[in-house]
């Protein structure tokens, strides 16, 4: 069974930090392109960063430096680490799994909450 779970989120000021979690378990890890998307209300959910499984990055526009996205193969998670967080940043934060090689292999995580507010 194939769980992906994020931990991390919470409430914090605009400019703080925030490091999210990704533990999966059921994959094997090294050969899954990881992920992290965001959905706020009412918006579609967009692509924030993701991370290879040969270790090459991308993020998405609005990130601009703040964010990064790295992986620990041995512990299994990918960590989404967020500095200078806005409010607009304000979403439900996934996790994603995708096989390197077949794109019937995905699986999404249950979310984890991030609020940016005074």
């Amino acid at each position: 069974q194939v769980q992906l779970v994020e931990s991390g989120g919470g409430l914090v000021q605009p400019g703080g930090s925030l490091r999210l979690s990704c533990a999966a378990s059921g994959i094997v890890f090294t050969v899954y392109n990881m992920a992290w998307y965001r959905q706020a209300p009412g918006k579609q959910r967009e692509l924030v960063a993701l991370v290879t499984h040969t270790g090459s990055t991308n993020y998405g526009d609005f990130v601009k430096g703040r964010f990064t996205v790295s992986r620990e193969s041995g512990e299994k998670t990918v960590y989404l680490q967020m500095n200078t967080l806005k409010p607009e940043d304000t979403a439900v934060y996934y996790c994603h799994a995708a096989h390197r090689g077949s794109a019937s292999l995905a699986y999404w995580g249950q979310g984890t909450q991030v609020t940016v507010s005074s």
